[in-house]
């Protein structure tokens, strides 16, 4: 009796119909659309990445030639995202607020430990990880969710004074060059890339002058190619990216292969375990290329269906934000944005690089690729991202509930129109 209460409550809880994309969804349940897109992205990513792992699982001494090992790492990781998840799901909306400048500090001071000698870790040339026994913890992936806590909560405080440069644009701009010269120091161009897109775009959503925007914009371009054209190693890659066949076997070594395998997969794949280009031809198959291998495998059909699955989650988060604003929640509704941003940003980065259409950037593919901290933080994010949808719904049942009704949630709009409140 018990466990099939339980059970109901559960089903209850997911239930989905068409209603969440019209914005009429009852109120207490979650949003089964980003719930069930999201699960699906993670269990599909387990798959692949044991696909994706085998040969080279088998071929390392790091696993003991275990062939199972990066799939039971990766299923644990899942595990601890789920638990954190539901932990992080119990938090009020509010006192993530309290707590989000002393989470951007702790990012920070993270950023600072990794730079430590003998206190970060450094594999290939990159110093990003800071070893806790069994595991290592990548902070750039908690700075990205931490930030898009800042940024919401800044933003919110600064509405008033949004259109003013010094006042709104100069202090956080001041924390992402902050952030900006830890993460080059690592380095860590992708997650500076990331953070930048969360920042900038809540403080555009928030009503940043459209001008100081665009100025911004230009002067990120500017930077951006100050800093390639200053580094041989990011002017390597992105040469390589313009032409990799011209040296398939250097600088365009990743990039050719990656196109083998997406040239390989045609509409439906080899079949899910045929890929050869994970055969130690692919580096960081699991990893950064883990869509290229979903490419090989399972063709146009497989890449389309993560898309498809990434589009919805950022819809949905977007959609969560709309109601959130709707409701007077602006904190709410710009963390809601800047999670969207986030996932939308590295996505579609991670997918242009596997494509050709970006240069390397060492970002993982969100809620799939191989990575503790990276699966953690997603798992974090929409733990965040479906605790505001919940109090969302919540909010227009207890108005109902004193009298109020629909009315009540809209009487603030209208008296800042001028209007009728009534």
């Amino acid at each position: 009796m018990i466990g099939g209460e339980l059970l109901s409550r559960v089903r209850a809880l997911f239930r989905s119909d068409d209603s969440r994309f019209s914005g009429q969804a009852r109120a207490g349940e979650l949003d089964g659309w980003l719930f069930w897109s999201s699960a699906l992205l993670l269990l599909f990513g387990l798959v692949m990445v044991y696909s994706s792992s085998i040969a080279f699982a088998e071929g390392s001494r790091l696993s003991s030639h275990n062939s199972t090992f990066f799939l039971t790492r990766h299923a644990i990781f899942l595990a601890l995202g789920a638990v954190s998840g539901l932990i992080a799901f119990q938090v009020p909306v509010r006192n993530l607020q309290k707590l989000a400048p002393w989470l951007a500090a702790a990012g920070i001071l993270a950023l600072l430990l990794v730079l430590i000698p003998h206190v970060g870790r450094e594999v290939n040339g990159a110093r990003r990880w800071i070893p806790l026994g069994p595991i290592n913890i990548q902070p750039s992936e908690f700075m990205k969710l931490a930030m898009a806590l800042y940024a919401a909560d800044y933003t919110a405080r600064k509405l008033p004074v949004m259109k003013s440069f010094m006042k709104a644009f100069v202090p956080m701009a001041a924390m992402v060059a902050v952030i900006g010269f830890l993460l080059l120091r690592e380095p860590d161009f992708g997650a500076l890339i990331v953070i930048a897109c969360i920042a900038f775009g809540i403080l555009f959503l928030g009503g940043m002058n459209v001008r100081i925007f665009a100025a911004l914009s230009v002067f990120a371009v500017i930077m951006i190619a100050i800093l390639v054209l200053t580094s041989p190693y990011r002017r390597e890659r992105l040469f390589g990216f313009s032409d990799p066949w011209k040296d398939a076997l250097g600088s365009g070594y990743q990039l050719s292969h990656a196109l083998i395998a997406f040239g390989r997969g045609e509409w439906f794949g080899v079949g899910l375990g045929g890929s050869i280009e994970k055969l130690f031809y692919l580096p960081e198959a699991h990893t950064d290329f883990l869509l290229a291998v979903i490419a090989e495998e399972l063709g146009f059909t497989g890449v389309l269906v993560v898309i498809v699955l990434f589009a919805i989650i950022v819809q949905r988060a977007f959609a969560i934000a709309r109601r959130s604003h709707h409701l007077e929640r602006h904190f709410s509704g710009l963390v809601a944005q800047g999670i969207g941003l986030w996932i939308g940003a590295q996505s579609l980065i991670n997918m242009g690089v596997n494509m050709g259409v970006l240069p390397t950037k060492g970002l993982t593919l969100p809620l799939m690729s191989f990575g503790g901290s990276g699966i953690l933080a997603n798992c974090l994010a929409l733990a965040v991202l479906l605790r505001i949808d919940w109090e969302n719904r919540q909010l227009p049942r207890s108005t109902a509930g004193s009298g109020y009704g629909a009315a009540a949630v809209a009487r603030p709009a209208a008296v800042r129109r001028g209007g009728d409140p009534v």
